[in-house]
């Protein structure tokens, strides 16, 4: 009973898997049928190309290629006769950088492999030969791809940094102790006081200067008895020099016939007293620094510059900075000098500029944002610095060809200027470089064994 039940069954269970089975197949030719624009037609014995452009495809139609291609026993290195084209090999649109001789189903994801057709962009829309990797214009567009020229300009060299301000030590001056003597009182009492030219700056009682004072006074009354002692008044004269007083202070005693045991020191220039190194009561020696005055009218500017860009840089080339404390004044100046030396942690070369700081704005300390102007103007090949890819040993550029072929090429760079950046070999006047995208085709056909070459021909 159970056995005649059974054997109904299974005939059952056949015919339906048998009809779905047909149905697939007939599924699966019509796929292939709309994706095929046109169709190998033998003509006697030879077979018609397609003119079927698998740029168009998308990741469904590339499966469906790949299944006809199993079908038909093609591989790597057939002519796929839908296409017309050569098949360069198979791969999963999702691990692009992995490529397979034989179509089938891919090893990473649960899809099958899609073909990459040599000439023409593949079902994931790009596709490279050995020289150029090929984009569709749709895909261009999806990416939001622009492109630049290369133009030829004029170069001004323009180096920005930030830079300390201090103090110009060509604009100091010290003020000296000339003898043994005594601070009896002090006209300036810290140090940064502002003084200015002839301003007394210490009274000083010095007991060689009151006794060859004696000395030229007692012989001018000598003289004044009908005397001849002029001889005499020199060698007094050339002792008060030798002692150390100053022409100006021999004068006064002249003028007023009068002993001075107090004898003023002056400031010899205006600016600020940055060293004060006595007060009342010091006793001072021959030689001994007593002040130092910094005119401020002239302010340094020191700043660290990449030693690759002071290769054009000359001492004497103008300077403007900014300061953040002095916003919407601009200071002029120009470099005074390139320091002889490289810092060995930044690779960075200090360059010492003079600002004019005639309103005295400029302190020492603060910080301003500088631009460095090189005088050696140039001509040179131009691009947009965002189309530069460097890598670390090198630096490409992808190079817009024509119908879409894009291809790296590696370049040298020299000096940037604003958003444009020297190119000294590599590329010629009117090509076309992507400034937006390139990293994406660069990924592209490094994956796909694209080489860059030396330079691009025009």
């Amino acid at each position: 009973m159970n056995r005649k039940m059974i054997l109904p069954g299974l005939l059952v269970i056949g015919a339906l898997g048998a009809g779905g089975f047909g149905l697939y197949r007939l599924g699966l030719e019509q796929g292939i049928a709309n994706v095929s624009v046109g169709t190998a037609e033998n003509h006697g014995g030879h077979a018609a190309k397609s003119t079927t452009d698998p740029s168009s495809w998308g990741i469904a139609e590339g499966e469906i290629a790949t299944r006809r291609h199993i079908e038909a026993g093609l591989r790597a290195g057939d002519i796929d006769p839908v296409t017309g084209r050569v098949i360069l090999y198979y791969q999963d649109p999702m691990m692009p950088g992995k490529k397979f001789e034989a179509p089938g189903k891919s090893p990473f994801m649960d899809m099958m492999l899609v073909p990459v057709y040599a000439g023409g962009a593949n079902p994931a829309g790009v596709e490279s030969d050995t020289d150029t990797v090929t984009v569709s214009p749709r895909l261009q567009q999806n990416l939001g791809l622009r492109v630049g020229e290369v133009v030829e300009g004029k170069l001004m060299p323009e180096i920005r940094a930030v830079g300390a301000v201090a103090w110009n030590e060509r604009r100091q001056v010290v003020v000296q102790a000339r003898a043994t003597g005594f601070v009896e009182k002090l006209h300036v009492q810290a140090t940064l006081d502002r003084v200015s030219e002839g301003q007394p700056l210490f009274d000083l009682y010095v007991p060689d200067w009151v006794a060859v004072q004696q000395d030229y006074l007692l012989l001018r009354r000598t003289q004044t008895q009908g005397n001849d002692l002029d001889s005499l008044l020199e060698a007094v004269r050339q002792r008060m020099r030798q002692a150390g007083m100053s022409a100006a202070q021999i004068a006064s005693i002249e003028k007023t016939g009068r002993l001075q045991t107090r004898m003023s020191l002056y400031a010899p220039r205006a600016g600020v007293v940055t060293e004060l190194m006595v007060r009342e009561g010091s006793t001072v020696t021959p030689g001994m620094t007593l002040a130092r005055i910094t005119d401020t009218d002239s302010i340094w500017v020191q700043a660290e510059v990449p030693e690759s860009q002071t290769a054009e840089l000359r001492e004497g080339d103008p300077v403007s900075a900014e300061a953040a404390a002095l916003p919407g004044v601009r200071f002029e100046g120009q470099i005074q000098a390139l320091l002889p030396e490289v810092n060995p942690s930044t690779r960075t070369r200090k360059a010492r500029m003079e600002l004019i700081n005639t309103e005295r704005r400029l302190v020492p300390g603060m910080l301003v944002h500088v631009q460095l102007r090189s005088t050696q103007a140039r001509s040179g090949l131009l691009v947009p610095t965002e189309a530069l890819i460097p890598t670390g040993r090198r630096t490409l550029v992808m190079l817009a060809e024509a119908e879409g072929h894009f291809r790296p090429v590696e370049v040298e760079t020299g000096i940037e200027q604003g958003e444009q950046t020297e190119i000294r070999s590599g590329l010629f006047k009117g090509q076309k470089v992507v400034v937006s995208g390139q990293f994406l085709l660069d990924s592209a056909a490094s994956l796909r064994g694209v080489e860059a070459r030396a330079g691009g021909a025009p």
